[in-house]
């Protein structure tokens, strides 16, 4: 279920289906450009995307990855502008449209529908306030082990996760859902000063890495971590 169309009746959901077109990009298509008329939002159907900004020397910053159910490019639905990002497909995937001027027409029917878009902007809204946090107070071993965090809340719940501590429950793994140079991006920093802090990581017991698998295995030292910045 789509998070934005969760409480809604299959009435509510009908006129929504009839509006969306459903797209397929491939691995490193664009989908729109930082600048472009916004006319309308996207929500990942299957596959993972992608939203960054270009610096005028050509250094990416990526600010999302977002994988499905999740919905990107949505501030000009709102604003009538233009996409503050850009976005691209990390792996063949497939995106609903949804057109700006018939979604708002919905909106003004449907409570529900209007509650879970703000909902899902004021979500975004701490995920930046977050992100800015990390990139301009935190060190790069807080970044990655608030990642990685993120990523075991994302795949095994909340209430689930909280309870892992080193002598507790089984060890959860995560999967890296993007290469090095891709999550060095994500969290502002190198390849090179990702891979000395996993190994760091590793050594201190906290995680075991194959691959793109993370095992957890010091849940509590993984949250100190990302609070502290301290192995």
């Amino acid at each position: 279920m789509i998070p934005l169309f969760s409480g809604l009746t299959q009435d509510q959901r009908k006129p929504l289906a009839a509006l969306s077109s459903e797209l397929t990009v491939n691995k490193g298509e664009l989908i729109f450009q930082e600048g472009d008329r916004g006319q309308g939002f996207y929500i990942v159907g299957a596959g993972k995307i992608k939203v960054f900004k270009m610096s005028f020397e050509g250094k990416e910053q990526i600010l999302h990855i977002y994988g499905p159910g999740h919905i990107f490019g949505e501030v000009p639905v709102f604003q009538g502008k233009s996409f503050p990002a850009s976005a691209m497909a990390l792996e063949p995937s497939t995106i609903l449209f949804l057109p700006r001027q018939a979604f708002i027409r919905q909106i003004e029917t449907s409570p529900s529908l209007a509650m879970n878009m703000l909902a899902d902007l004021s979500r975004r809204l701490r995920e930046f306030t977050v992100q800015i946090e990390n990139l301009s107070l935190k060190e790069v071993p807080a970044r990655l082990a608030a990642y990685i965090l993120t990523l075991a809340q994302e795949e095994a719940g909340h209430s689930q996760i909280s309870a892992l501590q080193k002598d507790g429950p089984p060890a959860a793994t995560v999967s890296l859902p993007v290469s090095k140079i891709q999550l060095a991006s994500l969290i502002g920093t190198t390849p090179e000063t990702v891979s000395r802090a996993f190994k760091k990581m590793d050594q201190a017991g906290f995680i075991k890495t194959e691959g793109k698998k993370i095992l957890i295995l010091d849940h509590g030292g993984l949250e100190e971590l990302s609070h502290t910045g301290r192995i």
